[in-house]
């Protein structure tokens, strides 16, 4: 069942998912060339590969260290300032690393929280120049969620986005991340809005991945035997079916665009710890050996972790 048209590529981490509009923004921000980034960036489709691009930025070594420059050569645009927050959450994130609080020490804690208030600052001097600055609000839902903000504000600066561009997949994503449980949430909260959000979307839609998600996180909350009992009974894997079938297995899928490889990946998981073997192989051909930081870094290495669970898949499919 769905099998590779020729044998698997060894598995490889590109940041740039093989999308050659988000390999030029790399270069060009790591070579500091701001009129190329910005021209870029001006390129985007739409909301959904702005940000696409803007994640990108997010990893570029370095970027706190000129961005300066290009926000005084174009005082007139809130772009570079709006790179410059964005980056800032980034950056506090890899402050804080991936561990679970118990395993983050004060001094991580300490930079992290820093990092989102300056962050948070820049985002705040673009949506004052620019209210509908739909990837500003975005990534401010992100910082809120790690300065864990009251629900009546993180609701606010999702709710900004949906009136700017309903069906924004990393606002949905960072929403979704809020509610969890090992966040400000509950696993019922961060259920509800999962499947609510997949019932609105409609078929062929990568919001349906939010499913997955949902169930990865509530899995890896602690991975007790419990929890790998829950993963693999036959209604989880029914419902992890239907959201495959409804966005990356749907016919009207269209493979390869902004953003795809990660919310693949998360399928190709997903499927494998719930025992979903053959739907699980379909996502791994899809990906051909294109490795992700996220999801596989919630498990390990990622092509470590990519390369084992493939092998994994091959060895049970039918």
């Amino acid at each position: 069942m769905w099998p590779f048209k020729r044998g698997p590529k060894e598995p490889f981490l590109d940041p740039t998912y093989g999308d050659p509009h988000r390999k030029a923004l790399i270069k060009a921000l790591q070579k500091r060339n701001w009129k190329w980034a910005r021209e870029l960036f001006g390129m985007a489709a739409d909301p959904d590969e702005f940000a696409f691009l803007m994640e990108a930025a997010g990893q570029v070594d370095g970027l706190e260290d000129w961005i300066g420059q290009w926000i005084a050569a174009e005082p007139e645009s809130t772009l570079p300032t709006l790179v410059a927050g964005c980056h800032a959450v980034s950056l506090a994130g890899r402050a804080r690393g991936a561990q679970r609080a118990q395993y983050t020490s004060s001094d991580q804690f300490r930079n992290f929280h820093q990092g989102l208030h300056h962050a948070e600052s820049l985002l705040r001097q673009v949506i004052e120049r620019d209210p509908d600055n739909v990837t500003a609000w975005t990534w401010l839902v992100t910082s809120g969620r790690g300065l864990q903000i009251g629900k009546a504000e993180a609701q606010e600066r999702f709710d900004q986005v949906l009136r700017l561009h309903p069906t924004h997949l990393v606002a949905h994503e960072q929403r979704l991340q809020y509610l969890c449980a090992k966040w400000s949430g509950s696993h019922e909260a961060m259920f509800e809005f999962a499947r609510s959000t997949a019932a609105a979307a409609g078929p062929n839609s990568l919001l349906h991945e939010l499913v997955a998600v949902a169930h990865l996180e509530r899995w890896s909350y602690k991975r007790s035997e419990e929890d790998n009992a829950y993963i693999t009974s036959e209604e989880v894997g029914a419902e992890l079916l239907a959201a495959a079938e409804n966005s990356i297995f749907h016919p009207d899928y269209v493979h390869a665009g902004p953003g795809w490889a990660p919310r693949v990946a998360t399928f190709a998981l997903v499927l494998e710890l719930a025992d979903q073997f053959d739907a699980a192989w379909h996502a791994f051909a899809l990906l051909d050996g294109q490795v992700t930081e996220w999801p596989w870094q919630y498990i390990g290495d990622p092509v470590e972790k990519f390369t084992a669970s493939r092998d994994w898949v091959n060895t049970n499919r039918s």
